[in-house]
Protein backbone atom coordinates (compact mmCIF):
# COMPACT_ATOMS: atom_id res chain seq x y z
CA UNK A 1 0.00 0.00 0.00
CA UNK A 2 1.05 3.24 -1.06
CA UNK A 3 0.52 6.46 1.14
CA UNK A 4 0.27 10.50 -0.74
CA UNK A 5 1.05 12.79 2.15
CA UNK A 6 0.86 16.38 2.82
CA UNK A 7 3.52 18.19 5.82
CA UNK A 8 2.74 20.02 7.94
CA UNK A 9 4.39 23.76 7.99
CA UNK A 10 4.31 26.84 9.50
CA UNK A 11 2.74 29.83 8.31
CA UNK A 12 -0.11 32.41 7.84
CA UNK A 13 -3.56 31.24 8.03
CA UNK A 14 -6.16 34.39 6.98
CA UNK A 15 -10.12 33.17 7.37
CA UNK A 16 -12.47 35.04 4.70
CA UNK A 17 -15.81 35.31 3.56
CA UNK A 18 -16.22 35.60 -0.30
CA UNK A 19 -19.23 36.81 -2.01
CA UNK A 20 -20.16 38.67 -5.12
CA UNK A 21 -21.86 41.70 -5.52
CA UNK A 22 -23.01 45.38 -7.52
CA UNK A 23 -21.80 48.58 -7.26
CA UNK A 24 -24.74 51.78 -6.66
CA UNK A 25 -24.45 55.21 -5.43
CA UNK A 26 -25.45 55.31 -1.53
CA UNK A 27 -28.18 57.55 -2.00
CA UNK A 28 -30.22 57.45 -5.48
CA UNK A 29 -33.33 59.15 -5.98
CA UNK A 30 -35.81 58.63 -8.74
CA UNK A 31 -37.32 62.12 -10.24
CA UNK A 32 -40.63 61.60 -11.52
CA UNK A 33 -43.87 63.44 -12.76
CA UNK A 34 -47.11 64.00 -10.77
CA UNK A 35 -48.74 65.15 -13.56
CA UNK A 36 -49.30 63.94 -17.21
CA UNK A 37 -48.40 65.44 -20.42
CA UNK A 38 -46.21 65.79 -23.64
CA UNK A 39 -42.75 66.22 -22.47
CA UNK A 40 -41.78 69.47 -24.50
CA UNK A 41 -38.32 70.28 -23.02
CA UNK A 42 -35.50 68.70 -22.28
CA UNK A 43 -32.54 70.27 -20.18
CA UNK A 44 -30.48 67.14 -19.12
CA UNK A 45 -28.79 63.89 -20.42
CA UNK A 46 -26.87 61.24 -19.17
CA UNK A 47 -23.92 61.58 -17.00
CA UNK A 48 -24.99 65.72 -16.36
CA UNK A 49 -24.33 67.19 -13.36
CA UNK A 50 -27.23 69.07 -11.73
CA UNK A 51 -27.85 71.57 -8.51
CA UNK A 52 -30.60 71.06 -6.21
CA UNK A 53 -33.67 73.50 -7.92
CA UNK A 54 -32.02 73.55 -11.22
CA UNK A 55 -34.40 72.46 -14.36
CA UNK A 56 -34.22 68.88 -15.35
CA UNK A 57 -37.41 68.90 -18.00
CA UNK A 58 -40.70 70.34 -18.99
CA UNK A 59 -44.28 68.99 -19.77
CA UNK A 60 -46.50 71.03 -22.18
CA UNK A 61 -48.10 73.47 -20.00
CA UNK A 62 -51.05 74.45 -22.46
CA UNK A 63 -53.68 72.24 -20.45
CA UNK A 64 -52.46 73.44 -17.15
CA UNK A 65 -52.29 77.06 -18.17
CA UNK A 66 -55.95 77.24 -19.15
CA UNK A 67 -57.18 74.88 -16.49
CA UNK A 68 -55.48 77.10 -14.00
CA UNK A 69 -57.38 80.34 -16.11
CA UNK A 70 -60.45 78.71 -15.99
CA UNK A 71 -60.35 77.70 -12.26
CA UNK A 72 -59.02 81.89 -11.75
CA UNK A 73 -62.52 82.97 -13.88
CA UNK A 74 -64.74 80.45 -11.19
CA UNK A 75 -63.12 82.11 -8.54
CA UNK A 76 -64.07 85.62 -9.55
CA UNK A 77 -67.63 84.08 -10.33
CA UNK A 78 -67.79 82.63 -6.84
CA UNK A 79 -66.80 85.99 -5.64
CA UNK A 80 -69.64 88.01 -7.92
CA UNK A 81 -72.11 85.55 -6.63
CA UNK A 82 -71.33 86.37 -3.05
CA UNK A 83 -71.85 90.16 -3.66
CA UNK A 84 -74.96 89.47 -5.28
CA UNK A 85 -76.33 87.43 -2.49
CA UNK A 86 -75.15 89.81 0.17
CA UNK A 87 -77.51 92.56 -2.14
CA UNK A 88 -80.02 90.42 -1.61
CA UNK A 89 -79.89 89.48 1.99
CA UNK A 90 -79.77 93.00 2.56
CA UNK A 91 -82.87 93.56 0.86
CA UNK A 92 -84.86 90.77 2.57
CA UNK A 93 -83.72 92.23 5.89
CA UNK A 94 -85.09 95.83 4.87
CA UNK A 95 -88.32 93.97 3.76
CA UNK A 96 -88.48 91.95 7.10
CA UNK A 97 -88.22 95.42 9.26
CA UNK A 98 -90.74 97.13 7.38
CA UNK A 99 -93.26 93.99 7.69
CA UNK A 100 -92.64 94.08 11.60
CA UNK A 101 -93.76 97.66 11.77
CA UNK A 102 -96.66 97.04 9.97
CA UNK A 103 -97.55 93.93 11.90
CA UNK A 104 -97.16 95.70 15.44
CA UNK A 105 -99.75 98.64 13.83
CA UNK A 106 -101.81 95.28 12.23
CA UNK A 107 -101.87 96.28 9.25
CA UNK A 108 -100.88 92.95 7.69
CA UNK A 109 -101.67 89.51 8.22
CA UNK A 110 -99.50 87.26 10.35
CA UNK A 111 -98.96 85.07 7.14
CA UNK A 112 -97.00 88.10 5.55
CA UNK A 113 -94.55 88.59 8.25
CA UNK A 114 -93.95 85.25 8.61
CA UNK A 115 -92.78 85.32 4.56
CA UNK A 116 -90.32 87.92 5.16
CA UNK A 117 -88.82 86.01 8.09
CA UNK A 118 -88.48 83.01 5.42
CA UNK A 119 -86.93 85.35 2.60
CA UNK A 120 -84.75 86.63 4.82
CA UNK A 121 -83.10 83.41 6.06
CA UNK A 122 -82.73 81.85 2.89
CA UNK A 123 -80.69 85.32 1.75
CA UNK A 124 -78.53 84.55 4.72
CA UNK A 125 -78.42 80.71 3.92
CA UNK A 126 -77.15 81.84 0.54
CA UNK A 127 -74.57 84.08 1.48
CA UNK A 128 -73.16 81.42 3.53
CA UNK A 129 -72.93 79.28 0.75
CA UNK A 130 -71.56 81.54 -1.84
CA UNK A 131 -68.93 81.58 0.51
CA UNK A 132 -68.42 78.14 1.13
CA UNK A 133 -68.19 78.10 -3.16
CA UNK A 134 -65.53 80.90 -2.74
CA UNK A 135 -63.37 78.40 -0.69
CA UNK A 136 -64.01 75.77 -2.78
CA UNK A 137 -62.89 77.57 -6.04
CA UNK A 138 -59.92 78.94 -4.37
CA UNK A 139 -59.13 75.14 -3.69
CA UNK A 140 -59.70 74.36 -7.36
CA UNK A 141 -57.60 77.06 -8.03
CA UNK A 142 -54.83 76.06 -5.92
CA UNK A 143 -55.08 72.82 -7.30
CA UNK A 144 -54.54 74.10 -11.35
CA UNK A 145 -51.84 76.28 -9.94
CA UNK A 146 -49.74 73.53 -8.66
CA UNK A 147 -50.48 70.96 -11.01
CA UNK A 148 -49.02 73.87 -13.42
CA UNK A 149 -46.03 73.96 -10.92
CA UNK A 150 -45.86 70.18 -11.25
CA UNK A 151 -45.31 70.93 -15.97
CA UNK A 152 -41.96 71.94 -14.72
CA UNK A 153 -39.38 69.13 -13.41
CA UNK A 154 -36.63 70.09 -10.66
CA UNK A 155 -33.86 68.12 -9.16
CA UNK A 156 -34.39 67.38 -5.56
CA UNK A 157 -30.30 67.14 -5.31
CA UNK A 158 -26.92 68.17 -6.07
CA UNK A 159 -25.83 64.64 -8.26
CA UNK A 160 -25.15 63.37 -11.52
CA UNK A 161 -27.81 62.12 -13.78
CA UNK A 162 -27.29 58.13 -14.03
CA UNK A 163 -30.24 57.40 -16.55
CA UNK A 164 -32.56 59.41 -18.56
CA UNK A 165 -35.96 57.15 -19.45
CA UNK A 166 -37.78 59.93 -21.47
CA UNK A 167 -37.53 61.80 -25.15
CA UNK A 168 -38.91 64.88 -26.42
CA UNK A 169 -42.10 64.65 -27.24
CA UNK A 170 -42.93 61.67 -25.34
CA UNK A 171 -46.27 61.65 -23.25
CA UNK A 172 -45.59 60.48 -19.92
CA UNK A 173 -49.03 58.98 -18.35
CA UNK A 174 -49.42 59.52 -14.25
CA UNK A 175 -52.99 58.09 -13.83
CA UNK A 176 -51.74 55.19 -11.56
CA UNK A 177 -48.18 56.04 -10.61
CA UNK A 178 -45.66 58.71 -11.10
CA UNK A 179 -43.39 57.61 -14.00
CA UNK A 180 -39.73 57.98 -13.65
CA UNK A 181 -38.08 60.32 -15.84
CA UNK A 182 -34.67 60.40 -14.46
CA UNK A 183 -32.46 58.25 -11.81
CA UNK A 184 -29.85 60.55 -10.14
CA UNK A 185 -27.07 59.35 -7.91
CA UNK A 186 -26.08 62.25 -5.22
CA UNK A 187 -22.36 61.44 -5.25
CA UNK A 188 -20.68 59.06 -7.09
CA UNK A 189 -17.41 59.42 -5.34
CA UNK A 190 -18.91 57.89 -2.39
CA UNK A 191 -20.04 54.17 -3.68
CA UNK A 192 -21.43 51.13 -2.07
CA UNK A 193 -21.24 47.46 -2.47
CA UNK A 194 -24.54 45.35 -2.41
CA UNK A 195 -23.41 41.36 -1.48
CA UNK A 196 -25.29 38.58 -1.04
CA UNK A 197 -23.23 36.42 1.79
CA UNK A 198 -24.56 33.11 2.30
CA UNK A 199 -26.56 32.46 5.74
CA UNK A 200 -23.46 30.12 6.74
CA UNK A 201 -20.79 32.96 6.25
CA UNK A 202 -23.06 36.11 7.95
CA UNK A 203 -22.37 35.20 11.35
CA UNK A 204 -18.90 35.58 10.79
CA UNK A 205 -19.04 39.19 9.84
CA UNK A 206 -18.96 42.18 11.91
CA UNK A 207 -19.88 45.83 11.04
CA UNK A 208 -16.46 47.95 10.74
CA UNK A 209 -14.92 45.04 9.19
CA UNK A 210 -12.05 45.77 6.13
CA UNK A 211 -12.66 44.50 2.62
CA UNK A 212 -11.19 43.94 -0.82
CA UNK A 213 -13.11 43.56 -4.12
CA UNK A 214 -12.37 43.18 -7.59
CA UNK A 215 -14.64 43.85 -10.59
CA UNK A 216 -14.36 42.92 -14.06
CA UNK A 217 -13.79 46.14 -15.62
CA UNK A 218 -10.01 46.15 -13.84
CA UNK A 219 -9.29 42.90 -12.78
CA UNK A 220 -5.03 43.40 -11.90
CA UNK A 221 -6.85 46.11 -9.32
CA UNK A 222 -8.20 45.62 -5.34
CA UNK A 223 -10.18 48.10 -4.15
CA UNK A 224 -10.57 48.19 -0.20
CA UNK A 225 -13.83 49.46 1.70
CA UNK A 226 -15.66 48.65 5.18
CA UNK A 227 -19.21 46.81 6.10
CA UNK A 228 -21.28 49.46 7.03
CA UNK A 229 -24.65 47.54 7.28
CA UNK A 230 -25.38 43.95 7.51
CA UNK A 231 -29.50 44.15 6.58
CA UNK A 232 -31.50 41.71 8.36
CA UNK A 233 -33.98 41.12 5.15
CA UNK A 234 -33.31 37.60 4.49
CA UNK A 235 -33.39 37.21 0.01
CA UNK A 236 -34.27 33.76 -0.92
CA UNK A 237 -33.13 32.66 -4.47
CA UNK A 238 -33.85 28.35 -5.43
CA UNK A 239 -33.54 27.96 -1.77
CA UNK A 240 -30.72 29.66 -1.06
CA UNK A 241 -30.88 32.23 1.69
CA UNK A 242 -28.59 35.51 1.97
CA UNK A 243 -28.05 38.46 3.22
CA UNK A 244 -27.29 42.31 1.87
CA UNK A 245 -23.41 42.95 3.73
CA UNK A 246 -23.46 46.48 2.49
CA UNK A 247 -19.72 47.62 1.93
CA UNK A 248 -19.00 51.54 1.78
CA UNK A 249 -15.89 52.52 -0.66
CA UNK A 250 -14.56 55.84 -1.80
CA UNK A 251 -14.63 56.25 -5.20
CA UNK A 252 -11.93 59.58 -5.69
CA UNK A 253 -10.88 58.69 -9.05
CA UNK A 254 -14.69 57.82 -10.19
CA UNK A 255 -12.87 54.38 -11.97
CA UNK A 256 -16.09 52.33 -10.51
CA UNK A 257 -19.41 52.93 -12.12
CA UNK A 258 -22.86 51.91 -11.23
CA UNK A 259 -23.78 48.25 -11.81
CA UNK A 260 -20.54 46.86 -11.76
CA UNK A 261 -20.03 43.26 -10.42
CA UNK A 262 -17.68 43.32 -7.42
CA UNK A 263 -15.97 39.92 -6.14
CA UNK A 264 -15.99 40.70 -2.35
CA UNK A 265 -13.39 39.28 0.47
CA UNK A 266 -13.68 39.72 4.24
CA UNK A 267 -11.02 38.24 6.26
CA UNK A 268 -13.05 37.53 9.47
CA UNK A 269 -9.71 36.07 11.22
CA UNK A 270 -6.13 35.99 10.81
CA UNK A 271 -3.28 33.26 12.09
CA UNK A 272 0.40 34.10 11.63
CA UNK A 273 3.42 32.03 12.38
CA UNK A 274 1.38 29.20 12.91
CA UNK A 275 1.46 25.79 12.44
CA UNK A 276 -0.79 24.57 9.31
CA UNK A 277 -2.65 21.41 9.17
CA UNK A 278 -3.92 20.39 5.25
CA UNK A 279 -7.72 19.68 5.34
CA UNK A 280 -6.81 17.24 2.79
CA UNK A 281 -5.76 15.31 5.86
CA UNK A 282 -8.55 16.25 7.86
CA UNK A 283 -10.97 15.12 5.62
CA UNK A 284 -8.75 11.47 4.91
CA UNK A 285 -10.61 8.37 6.07
CA UNK A 286 -8.44 4.92 6.63
CA UNK A 287 -8.92 1.68 4.76
CA UNK A 288 -10.05 -1.11 6.84
CA UNK A 289 -7.47 -2.47 9.51
CA UNK A 290 -6.17 0.59 9.48
CA UNK A 291 -8.92 2.59 11.83
CA UNK A 292 -7.48 2.69 15.73
CA UNK A 293 -9.62 1.23 18.23
CA UNK A 294 -9.37 4.39 20.68
CA UNK A 295 -8.21 7.79 20.25
CA UNK A 296 -7.67 9.97 22.78
CA UNK A 297 -8.44 13.85 22.45
CA UNK A 298 -5.89 15.97 23.35
CA UNK A 299 -5.50 17.80 26.47
CA UNK A 300 -8.97 18.62 27.70
CA UNK A 301 -10.47 18.79 24.62
CA UNK A 302 -14.07 17.17 24.52
CA UNK A 303 -14.77 14.52 22.30
CA UNK A 304 -16.79 16.87 19.67
CA UNK A 305 -13.72 19.07 18.82
CA UNK A 306 -11.41 16.09 18.31
CA UNK A 307 -10.38 15.55 14.82
CA UNK A 308 -7.79 12.65 14.09
CA UNK A 309 -5.05 12.76 11.52
CA UNK A 310 -2.31 9.89 10.43
CA UNK A 311 1.04 10.61 10.77
CA UNK A 312 3.46 8.71 8.44
CA UNK A 313 5.93 7.22 10.97
CA UNK A 314 8.42 4.82 8.82
CA UNK A 315 6.69 2.64 6.53
CA UNK A 316 3.18 2.96 8.83
CA UNK A 317 0.91 5.86 9.45
CA UNK A 318 -0.11 6.17 13.19
CA UNK A 319 -3.37 8.11 14.18
CA UNK A 320 -2.80 11.23 15.86
CA UNK A 321 -6.01 13.04 17.54
CA UNK A 322 -5.63 17.19 17.26
CA UNK A 323 -7.81 20.29 17.35
CA UNK A 324 -7.62 22.55 15.23
CA UNK A 325 -9.10 26.26 15.10
CA UNK A 326 -9.40 28.50 11.94
CA UNK A 327 -9.56 27.32 8.47
CA UNK A 328 -8.87 29.29 4.72
CA UNK A 329 -10.32 25.98 3.28
CA UNK A 330 -6.91 24.33 2.32
CA UNK A 331 -5.03 24.00 4.97
CA UNK A 332 -6.04 24.78 9.41
CA UNK A 333 -4.70 26.06 12.63
CA UNK A 334 -3.34 23.46 15.08
CA UNK A 335 -4.25 24.42 18.32
CA UNK A 336 -3.34 21.53 20.02
CA UNK A 337 -1.84 18.13 19.19
CA UNK A 338 1.41 16.17 18.94
CA UNK A 339 2.30 17.34 15.66
CA UNK A 340 5.36 19.40 14.69
CA UNK A 341 6.41 21.30 11.31
CA UNK A 342 7.74 18.91 8.63
CA UNK A 343 5.49 15.73 9.63
CA UNK A 344 3.93 14.07 6.77
CA UNK A 345 -0.05 13.58 7.21
CA UNK A 346 -1.72 11.07 4.90
CA UNK A 347 -3.60 12.42 2.59
CA UNK A 348 -4.56 9.21 0.30
CA UNK A 349 -4.10 5.46 0.59
CA UNK A 350 -3.31 3.64 -2.85
CA UNK A 351 -3.38 -0.23 -3.24
CA UNK A 352 -1.81 -1.67 -5.71
CA UNK A 353 -1.95 -5.46 -7.05
CA UNK A 354 -0.85 -7.68 -9.51
CA UNK A 355 -4.30 -7.64 -11.44
CA UNK A 356 -4.20 -3.82 -10.78
CA UNK A 357 -3.95 -0.67 -8.93
CA UNK A 358 -7.40 1.52 -7.11
CA UNK A 359 -7.14 4.49 -4.34
CA UNK A 360 -9.49 4.79 -1.27
CA UNK A 361 -9.72 6.63 2.00
CA UNK A 362 -10.04 10.53 0.48
CA UNK A 363 -12.79 12.20 1.49
CA UNK A 364 -13.43 15.01 -0.97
Amino acid sequence: MRFETAAVDRGLISARVTATGSLSPVITVQVGSQVSGRIQRLEVDFNSTVRRGQLLALIDPALFIAAEAQARANLSAARANLVKAQAQAEDASRQLQRQRQLRKGNLIAQADLDTAQTTADAANATVVACRAAIGQAAALLQQASTNLAYTRIYSPIDGVVISRNVDVGQTVAASLQAPTLFLLAEDLKHMQVDTNVAEADVGRLREGMAATFTVDAYPSEVFRGTIRQIRNAPQTLQNVVTYDAVIDVVNEDLKLKPGMTANATVVYAERRDVLRVPNAALRFRPPPGLAPSEVRPPGNAPARDRRVVWVLRGERPLATAIRTGVSDGTVSELLEGDLHAGDLLVVEAVASGKSGAGSFGRVL
